[in-house]
């Protein structure tokens, strides 16, 4: 069970991107984090929340995209080569600083 009280308020409160919540009338230095901003988006604007969503969502229809890929390679050899070529051009290029 959790440490919910049937009836009891609760404060939110947001300091920069961490959420905090406490029982109303209780200590504010005992308020707990519930919740945070995840963007790792260095061009993530923070007074537009929609900004963050955006992001987000083309992040994750990106990563199911090369999924999709991935795997069509698995059968298909020409897509297989290529990407082997971007693998092999993607390595080459890093520092060598590994």
């Amino acid at each position: 069970m959790g440490n919910l009280k049937p009836g009891a308020t609760l404060i939110y409160e947001r300091v920069g991107d961490v959420v905090y919540e406490r029982e109303f009338g209780a200590d504010p230095a005992k308020r707990r984090v519930v919740g945070w901003d995840h963007v790792m988006d260095p061009t993530y604007d923070h007074y537009d929340p929609r900004t963050k969503i955006d992001s987000a969502i083309d992040r994750l229809r990106q990563d199911r995209l090369w999924g999709e890929i991935r795997r069509a390679a698995q059968e298909n050899t020409a897509l297989r080569d290529v990407l082997d070529q971007a693998v092999a051009i993607y390595q080459l290029s890093r520092p060598n600083d590994r």
